[in-house]
């Protein structure tokens, strides 16, 4: 089943438990304008409240970028008074929305800027053999102050700001992005999306209780000291345990062997 919004398509596949996000401006370069970030926030929404969808794939239209980020050619719209100003990630996090499904992001193309929005915020990253990843804000005269949060998170401090302070003058290609922690995996381009849905419905046969509360339990310890996050993932084990063990002894699991990459 597919919801067509004016700026995303929403496919659920029931039958896989996986839910497919496309972002899908390809005249604009995926780039987001406000009806997008209004968009994906209903998105998750949906994606949350389906008790039958257990993974999700975020992915985009088109084949020379995933997203350009923020959409300079149409105004964001904020309000006039500079505090009540908002940060469009909120909009477009999984996570700020509290969408606990685990989420698998496919990356074709160039992601730039705004984009690593998307990438920050998803749990299992992989791209195209001719994706590149760049920061371009300091090359537009823009701080690069948001992104690079998320991203100190994936790929650490050097890499985050040789990124933010090289703009436009350096693009990271797939296998550095994969050699940087960026990115888990590299396919060819024909497989990006099929690998995406195959590993999401991977994730999506386990216990969603399971799953559900692992990516709770692991994003919620980064706001977390040390001994503050084991003491709150020990009350999640103790909460989620005994309920994703009834759902796996509800249903048949077939047992497949691990994969080795």
């Amino acid at each position: 089943m597919t919801t067509r919004f004016d700026t995303v398509l929403l496919d659920l596949d029931h039958e896989a438990r996986v839910a497919t996000v496309t972002l899908n401006r390809p005249e604009a370069l995926n780039a987001f304008n406000r009806t997008m970030c209004e968009e994906m926030r209903q998105v998750w929404h949906l994606v949350k409240a389906d008790e039958d969808i257990n993974a999700v794939v975020l992915r985009a239209a088109g084949e020379r970028a995933f997203s350009a980020g923020l959409d300079v050619k149409s105004s964001y719209g904020q309000p006039e008074i500079v505090w009540n100003h908002e940060d469009p990630g909120e909009l477009l996090s999984p996570k700020w929305q509290k969408m606990w499904k685990p989420l698998v992001c496919a990356v074709q193309g160039m992601c730039t800027a705004g984009a690593l929005y998307f990438v920050n915020e998803a749990d299992v990253v992989i791209c195209a053999q001719g994706a590149t990843f760049f920061d371009s804000h300091v090359s537009a005269g823009l701080v690069s102050a948001l992104e690079p949060v998320g991203l100190m998170r994936r790929i650490g401090l050097g890499e985050t700001l040789r990124m933010a302070l090289m703009g436009n003058d350096e693009r990271v290609c797939a296998q550095t992005a994969l050699r940087i922690g960026l990115v888990t995996e590299v396919v060819a381009e024909e497989d990006l999306w099929s690998r995406a849905h195959q590993i999401a419905a991977t994730i999506a046969a386990k216990p969603p209780t399971a799953t559900q509360g692992t990516v709770k339990a692991i994003w919620e310890s980064l706001d977390k000291p040390y001994r503050a996050a084991m003491d709150q993932g020990l009350i999640y084990t103790r909460l989620g345990n005994p309920l994703a063990k009834a759902e796996l002894a509800a249903r048949a699991v077939p047992k497949t062997p691990p994969r080795i990459r």
